[in-house]
């Protein structure tokens, strides 16, 4: 009868020790295009939350997983572009792209997406964005590309953790981004669903 509690309390520790152990592992919350997503990030002394996270695809051909950080999660595109603090969008690439083809796929983005209004009063922040590409000569597959929205800051661009270009001002410019792939019209309406965790 001692030898099974002692078995019994041993099981309970051991069970115990797992769970911590398991806790005390990093949170990965998907894996998506074979890149592995964490299910928090910290920005601007705030804790964001993976809000979907999905595939760009041309034609066949896999180009980036792209996964969509907010403070909290959202499933409609008025709450995610009312929602304060900071954002961010974090492209992971699947192939190679040079850094031209890549500036003209965002520009194509924000015309589609945008009103005539809206593209108006942004041209010279779209300029300023598209001129951002020229100082890289190329992605590569593996490479990190974030797209962060700092309050009282602006929109800053990382590549591999380094910054590129000046930041962006105007939080109406970082909506604009983010139509590219959640608005009405975007890239790709699978990937929008997945964006804004309609699927998973």
């Amino acid at each position: 009868m001692h030898t099974s509690i002692r078995t019994s309390r041993f099981g309970r520790a051991l069970a115990a020790a797992s769970l911590c152990a398991l806790l005390a592992q990093p949170a990965l919350a998907v894996e998506v295009g074979g890149v592995k997503l964490d299910d928090t990030v910290q920005l601007a002394s705030q804790e964001l939350k993976l809000n979907g996270a999905g595939v760009r695809y041309k034609i066949v051909f896999k180009v980036y997983t792209i996964a969509l950080y907010l403070p909290e999660k959202k499933t409609q595109l008025a709450d995610i572009l009312a929602l304060p603090g900071p954002r961010r969008l974090e492209i992971v690439m699947l192939r190679d792209i040079s850094s031209q083809d890549l500036g003209k796929s965002f520009t194509e983005g924000l015309n589609r997406s945008s009103d005539q209004t809206d593209r108006t009063r942004l041209l010279n922040h779209t300029m300023q964005f598209g001129a951002m590409f020229e100082m890289v000569p190329g992605l590569k597959k593996g490479d990190m590309l974030t797209v962060d929205w700092l309050p009282e800051e602006g929109t800053l661009c990382r590549l591999n953790g380094k910054q590129i270009g000046e930041k962006v001002p105007d939080l109406a410019f970082y909506n604009a981004l983010l139509k590219i792939w959640i608005g009405a019209h975007p890239a790709d309406t699978q990937l929008r669903a997945h964006l804004l965790g309609e699927v998973t």
